[in-house]
């Protein structure tokens, strides 16, 4: 068996055997697609035995066959579907693989051009130029379907398609199938970010942590791929770049934040090379431990910025990494380790800094606080810090960057800010403080807890049931506890797990004799390596709510 890709996430096949199944799991792959009949062939494998002997090897099994010169348009549905519900990466097969290249291809009509589509196909091995004028026609049928769309009131509008809105949509659909859902989201990749830690301490690979924005698209949403340029809130409407005009009933708004790269002078310029990394960009984060198995000695720099920021334990958790590597590899001692955070102490949340200063201690950190990186200067190598006793400037090998943060100007500069920019809302309720038919959450968000995917999972399920409540004509029901996670990577195998909500409430998850948070622990290293990228993908992103479920409001 040799598969083609044909994105990150699919490949396709000729015929599988029981042997390829095998192969199928050393390969990483989690799902199989079959689009062959039984039967179709003297001798080929029955599906039954094939599905069967991919459970063995943990692999999900789909057959969906479809005939040669047959396929459908509800086939090519079930296609997409099945690919934006399944495990990933994904290995789909017919007979010689044609099948399932040109169900991909019809499934992609509209999200490319079709000369694009043609020669992904075409550099798999499959000549698929006789289905231009298909993919084409597709293309046209989706356009005018999404025009429609455009020009009606729709129930529910989200701003963004990362984490927490895609969460949001899963969450109203799972309550309400019915729902007239419309997901503005530019980007055409959906990333898994907490996996980005990993990858910079070499434990993930970088395509573990990429799926298509199509797959992860909840069934019953309709994706609209723009940005948006402002919102109207008086005349509940959005407007996007393009000229494209959106009404609503309920408008949910969770864009993100944005990384400012360029406010670090030299920093853009430098990002990726001449030692300068960081495992806040999907692009760089492999970068990140190409430097780490490099670096023999010499001086390595870890920086945080100002907040606010997403996941601020991040910046530690790539230094940790990176000194566990060098202290097993015997190069700890040659090396120059040092954080300046620009912040007063290690962490937030006191409760969890004797722990990590036992880290820095053990690695022989030089812990710098107050110290804020203001330009890089890459082909010279050399970083420049301001703190309260005005500017200084070190030489490094290596220089890890977290990037200071902020809201994106199509939100800071709209009636829906607080003054810092982002979405201003009830920190309780999610609910925004002067228009209630509109709802903010996850790292765009004004609450005051830590930006992290845990917070986002958390809130998802609360804005979901307080905005249903709102479209009924009732008040918010459910209540947001500032709840959000970090896990500490602090050496391989062991991490930190800091849980916590507003005020740096400690709100441990489970028991102490389970996971004690302030102590560095196996099973919690197993919880982010394991536990929480499958629970990422195929519950927060799914509309289940495992241990998020709303709790109600108390009491005024």
């Amino acid at each position: 068996m040799s598969p083609k890709a044909l994105t990150d996430s699919l490949s396709v096949s000729p015929q599988v055997s029981l042997a390829d199944i095998k192969r199928a799991a050393e390969l990483g792959f989690r799902t199989i697609v079959s689009n062959r009949p039984d039967g179709e062939d003297a001798g080929q494998p029955p599906t039954a035995a094939l599905q069967a002997h991919a459970r063995q090897f943990g692999i999900d099994f789909i057959h969906q066959p479809v005939v040669p010169g047959q396929i459908t348009d509800d086939d090519v549905e079930v296609f997409a579907t099945a690919l934006r519900t399944a495990r990933s990466p994904v290995l789909a097969y017919c007979r010689t693989g044609t099948r399932s290249t040109t169900l991909w291809a019809l499934a992609q009509a509209g999200g490319a051009p079709a000369t694009a589509i043609l020669a992904t196909a075409a550099n798999a091995g499959y000549d698929l130029s006789a289905l231009a004028p298909r993919i084409e026609a597709s293309a046209a049928a989706r356009a005018s379907q999404t025009k429609a769309t455009q020009s009606r009131a729709h129930d529910i509008v989200i701003v963004g398609g990362g984490s927490a809105g895609i969460a949001t949509a899963a969450s109203l659909l799972k309550r309400r199938p019915d729902l007239d859902v419309v997901i503005v989201e530019p980007r055409d990749r959906h990333y898994y970010q907490p996996g980005w830690t990993m990858v910079g301490g070499g434990i993930f690979k970088s395509a573990a942590t990429c799926r298509t924005e199509a797959e992860v698209i909840p069934q019953g949403a309709h994706w609209l791929r723009g940005t948006v340029a402002s919102f109207q809130p008086a005349s509940n409407q959005v407007t996007l770049e393009d000229g494209t005009l959106l009404s609503y009933r309920a408008l949910v708004v969770a864009p993100g934040n944005v990384l400012d790269w360029g406010a670090i002078d030299g920093l853009s310029e430098t990002l990726g090379g001449n030692g300068v990394t960081s495992n806040y960009s999907y692009e760089t984060a492999p970068y990140t431990w190409e430097l780490v198995q490099s670096l023999k000695q010499g001086v390595a720099l870890f920086t945080q910025p100002p907040m606010p920021i997403k996941c601020a334990g991040a910046p530690q958790k790539a230094m940790y990494l990176s000194c566990d590597h060098w202290k097993r590899s015997g190069r700890l001692p040659d090396i120059d380790v040092a954080f300046h955070n620009a912040g007063a102490a290690l962490f937030g949340v006191k409760e969890y800094v004797p722990p990590l200063m036992a880290y820095v201690d053990r690695y022989g950190i030089d812990l710098k606080l107050e110290s804020c990186l203001v330009s890089v200067d890459g082909p010279a190598r050399r970083a420049t810090f301001r703190n309260a006793a005005g500017e200084s400037t070190r030489d490094f090998d290596m220089l890890h960057v977290c990037p200071p943060q902020k809201a994106p100007a199509f939100l800071a500069e709209s009636p829906l800010a607080d003054q810092a920019g982002y979405t201003d809302v009830d920190p309780t309720t999610l609910q925004h403080a002067r228009y209630a038919n509109i709802f903010g959450l996850g790292d765009g968000g004004s609450t005051p807890n830590a930006k992290t995917a845990a917070a986002a999972r958390k809130q998802a399920p609360i804005v979901a049931v307080n905005l249903l409540s709102m479209l009924d004509g009732k008040v918010p029901v459910a209540a947001y506890d500032g709840y959000g996670s970090c896990p500490l990577t602090v050496e391989r195998g062991r991490i930190v797990l800091a849980e916590f909500g507003y005020g740096g409430t400690l709100m441990p998850s489970f028991p102490k004799w389970v996971i004690d948070g302030q102590k560095p622990q196996r099973l919690s290293w197993w919880l982010k390596g394991q536990a929480l990228p499958w629970i990422y993908w195929n519950g927060m992103l799914k509309g289940h709510e495992w241990l998020v479920k709303p709790q109600p409001a108390k009491a005024a």
